[in-house]
């Protein structure tokens, strides 16, 4: 999020409002998150333009584009973006993420997703977004035909036999002849198989429809929940489910944001907190507030809660679990429209946590022990500084109390995640059948 999650980040002193395009600003994050042993860093992203430009900082530029620069820059962090399952094609974006892949020397992970709102379709041709169970039928398929086509070179294809003049096995590397609902692919692939087999498959949808394919397909989920409760209720059915289909529930880590807020004492946390939310400036939060509630900004006065009318989930083709925490959090807490910006500013539905690093770290322990989480998205409110205090003064206190490396001991995202690397599907249906 460039300048740092919370929307007003740009406007403090110290923050660069142009960073959003700047290389050498997102190389930097990626350098002191690898300082701080972080599995990998995750570049969220839309084919729409993100917000109103008056807002914040906007438009970004194409993650996977950034991900190679910034995979020269590093050694061994892992690189996650995101990518739309509704507005590209099978073949490029498994083109793309075995080339990231390759490039990064095994680092690359995919972040799913169906993207919802009808501004987006109006980029490719559409005049609305498909339905909501539409976009995940075709996600759905779409991951099928990634795997085929990332399997459409077996490892040790490339034999570069100098002496006998052949440079690749042709038995090795097949078409894949998919035809479906949604797609139909000759293949292969036109890039070998990549050091980790397939990119990390990670899934950030907590409706109905989102959950189940994670439960089916992904190996890492970023989630957000407000409560200690909450997470642990979806961290038990996000397991179960995954349990079901026949997966190790341990192939599955499940991953909350946290947006913390730190400072050297609880009272300067929260003093930095409250300057953020005064720069908030809600005549643009209120429209994005009302267009994620699909309703009038007119509708939200500032210093009254949430009408009462507002649709249920179910008539919601948009991002349908975001709504239903906006909506869950403000009626629980009794906020009024102008607290709920506050309250969103920071993560937008994610927690927000502000305190001291030891308050941070507790904060973080009791969600891991108390079966709310594997890990975390750790979200800082402001960047660069929020994240090289977390690096600095949080880190520490978890490695010292054993719950978090010192060090890498592996070279790939998989390894990061303690996460086998994908045998191949090709050569194994072929063994079964011959």
């Amino acid at each position: 999020m460039s300048t740092g999650h919370h929307e007003a980040s740009w406007r403090l002193p110290e923050s660069n409002p142009f960073a959003n395009t700047d290389v050498e600003h997102y190389r930097e994050l990626a350098r002191i998150a690898e300082r701080g042993t972080f599995d990998s860093i995750f570049f969220a992203d839309s084919p729409v333009l993100f917000s109103d430009v008056g807002r914040r900082p906007a438009g970004s530029l194409e993650p996977t584009v950034l991900l190679t620069a910034i995979a020269a820059a590093t050694s061994r962090i892992g690189l996650i973006a995101t990518a739309s399952t509704t507005y590209s094609d099978p073949f490029n974006l498994a083109r793309r993420f075995a080339s990231v892949d390759h490039v990064s020397g095994g680092r690359a992970g995919w972040n799913v997703v169906t993207t919802a709102g009808p501004d987006a379709a109006k980029n490719f041709n559409l005049a609305d977004q498909p339905a909501h169970a539409e976009r995940y039928d075709r996600a759905a398929e779409f991951l099928e035909v990634a795997f085929k086509l990332w399997d459409s070179w077996e490892d040790g294809a490339a034999i570069a036999d100098k002496a006998a003049g052949v440079w690749g096995d042709n038995a090795k590397v097949e078409p894949i002849d998919h035809v479906g609902r949604h797609f139909q692919v000759r293949g292969p692939l036109n890039v070998p198989r990549s050091p980790q087999g397939y990119p990390l498959i990670v899934q950030a949808g907590s409706s109905e429809d989102g959950k189940g394919l994670a439960a089916r397909y992904a190996e890492a989920v970023f989630t957000a929940q407000q409560t200690l409760a909450d997470a642990q209720e979806f961290y038990a059915d996000l397991k179960a489910r995954t349990a079901a289909l026949g997966r190790d529930p341990a192939g599955l880590k499940i991953l909350p944001g946290i947006v913390p807020v730190i400072g050297s004492t609880e009272a300067e946390a929260l003093a930095l907190e409250r300057e953020l939310d005064e720069l908030i400036k809600p005549e643009y939060a209120r429209v994005q507030l009302a267009r994620t509630l699909r309703v009038a900004p007119e509708d939200l006065p500032l210093d009254q809660q949430l009408p009462a009318d507002l649709p249920d989930e179910d008539e919601i083709e948009g991002a349908k679990s975001r709504y239903t925490l906006i909506v869950t959090l403000a009626r629980r807490e009794h906020l009024t429209v102008r607290e709920l910006i506050g309250r969103l500013g920071g993560g937008r539905g994610h927690r927000t946590f502000s305190g001291t690093p030891d308050q941070v770290a507790d904060a973080i322990q009791e969600w891991f022990e108390g079966g709310a989480a594997d890990g975390f998205n750790i979200m800082p409110a402001v960047l660069p500084s929020g994240l090289v205090t977390f690096v600095d003064h949080v880190v520490p206190l978890l490695r010292k109390r054993g719950l978090f490396r010192t060090e890498y001991e592996g070279t790939t995202l998989r390894d990061h995640y303690g996460l086998a690397r994908p045998g191949g599907r090709a050569k194994s249906l072929r063994e079964a059948t011959a």
